[in-house]
């Protein structure tokens, strides 16, 4: 389609006319979410033995994610019940327990250093306050955690309310919360599994892996106090 044509059936002139990217990009029509432009993704089983190990617990994740969804799903068609409670309970332990662990590990052992290789190599905003993939992963990290906690506190508050429709105003509210929580960890593992791990395993070396492993190990028992959610 030449410029004239792509002007009469685009008025708003939202496809550029020149640049490879821009060719695929436009504000009213921005990429999806799972498909980010110039994905350029590394195949885990070349990666460093330390990045290999998260995105390997992170299909841990991808399951007891699904099961956490199945049980919502089977919330809101069936009833909730205090089996049903056991099994959204389950997943919030293993929240705790396995992912929040996870997360430290990321922000403090692999992330600095990424951030700063991402700032050298250009790989940041352009706003006047810099920023990397790495504030973003920080940031839904502090997401999803808030997120889980209020979804802990509602369930908790079902059995307690003596008022039918208050139990069930909060009940749908915890859920529809819960899968707010899927939806931002499974689009997070995507990003991590897809772009920040690429970046580090292209930007970071073997040196400065085994290095971050060494100092990983030096601040386990920091991580084991921080970050809890009450359950």
């Amino acid at each position: 389609m030449n410029k004239q044509e792509t002007n009469r059936v685009d008025p708003l002139h939202k496809q550029p006319e020149a640049g490879h990217m821009a060719e695929l990009i436009s504000p009213i029509d921005p990429p999806e979410a799972y498909a980010p432009p110039a994905q350029d993704r590394i195949d885990p089983k070349l990666m460093h033995p330390f990045l290999r190990q998260f995105t390997e617990e992170h299909q841990v994740f991808l399951e007891n994610i699904k099961d956490f969804e199945d049980a919502i799903l089977t919330v809101q068609k069936s009833g909730f019940s205090k089996e049903l409670n056991q099994r959204l309970q389950h997943f919030f332990h293993f929240f705790e327990s396995d992912f929040m662990e996870h997360s430290r590990r990321e922000e403090f052992a692999l992330f600095p250093k990424l951030n700063e290789r991402l700032i050298e190599s250009g790989e940041h905003g352009r706003a006047e306050v810099v920023t990397t993939a790495v504030d973003l992963m920080v940031d839904e990290h502090v997401q999803a955690l808030q997120i889980a906690a209020v979804v802990v506190n509602f369930l908790g508050l079902v059995f307690r309310l003596p008022d039918e429709n208050s139990k069930l105003i909060v009940l749908d509210a915890a859920l529809e919360k819960g899968k707010s929580l899927v939806e931002i960890l499974r689009l997070h593992i995507f990003r991590e599994d897809n772009i920040v791990f690429s970046f580090a395993h292209r930007l970071l070396t073997t040196d400065e892996f085994e290095k971050i492993e060494t100092s990983l190990k030096m601040k386990t028992r920091l991580f084991s106090r921080m970050y809890r959610i009450s359950l």
